[in-house]
């Protein structure tokens, strides 16, 4: 990049090549970034385990017919439920329940999942925990407790289970896989970024054709380097490589 007249003129095709000289500093930084999210994520990171149960909910009268009507009404009600399960009174109920003294209403609050899939009646309730025992009581506590303060407030006789939570297998989080490669483009990201600020911020004139191109003046003459001054700077060359 060089600046004439105030306009920034950035060559493609030295940038380029300035990224192709670093290649190897930026691959060696997002190996070694790479490696350090491994490591991370497997032997740092807790692993965190996610337990769902579904709920089904129809909105009918007792001793009537299930009607068009009465599907559609409730597909558009499965959003008010999902508020009504992530309500206040029913995270403090769960947490007075389980006895979860060291949790409030804002951590039990990031931990909970409500899923209202479209064109659907069944509400999915996801509960995270790094004890998966932990999880699935979450998750099954804040169904049953949903399901009371759902019938009382939206004044329906019961709530069918879809599916009860189970306690997970396979641990949810976090990706050994994702963290590395995210880890390893962050590293490589970082040295590319810094030999372009490097490169930009390089106003030196470094030839006859950079005189030219930027000063817009010819050069008469070259005067060629002593082989004391080359012999310096071969060593200057050898010791930054070195190092």
């Amino acid at each position: 990049m060089r600046n004439r007249d105030d306009i920034i003129e950035i060559n493609l095709g030295e940038l380029f090549a300035v990224l192709l000289g670093r290649a190897f500093l930026i691959i060696s930084a997002g190996v070694f970034f790479a490696m350090a999210g491994l490591f991370v994520s497997k032997f740092v990171m807790h692993p965190v385990y996610d337990s769902t149960t579904k709920i089904y909910i129809l909105n009918k009268e007792e001793n009537q017919t299930v009607t068009y009507s009465d599907v559609q009404i409730s597909t558009q009600l499965t959003q008010d439920y999902a508020e009504l399960i992530k309500s206040r009174y029913v995270i403090e109920e769960v947490i007075q329940r389980l006895n979860l003294m060291e949790m409030d209403y804002e951590d039990l609050s990031r931990v909970l999942k409500v899923d209202t899939p479209s064109d659907t009646r069944i509400v999915s309730i996801t509960a995270r925990d790094e004890d998966p025992l932990m999880a699935m009581q979450i998750a099954n506590c804040i169904r049953e407790v949903a399901s009371e303060h759902i019938a009382n407030v939206m004044d329906i006789d019961a709530i069918n289970v879809a599916e009860t939570a189970n306690v997970p297998i396979e641990k949810s989080g976090p990706s050994v896989a994702r963290w590395t490669v995210i880890s390893g483009l962050l590293g490589a990201v970082i040295i590319a970024f810094f030999a372009i600020l490097e490169y930009l911020l390089d106003d030196t004139i470094k030839s006859n054709d950079d005189v030219e191109r930027y000063l817009g003046l010819s050069t008469l003459a070259l005067v060629p380097m002593t082989t004391e001054e080359n012999d310096k700077k071969k060593t200057k060359k050898r010791d930054r490589k070195r190092k």
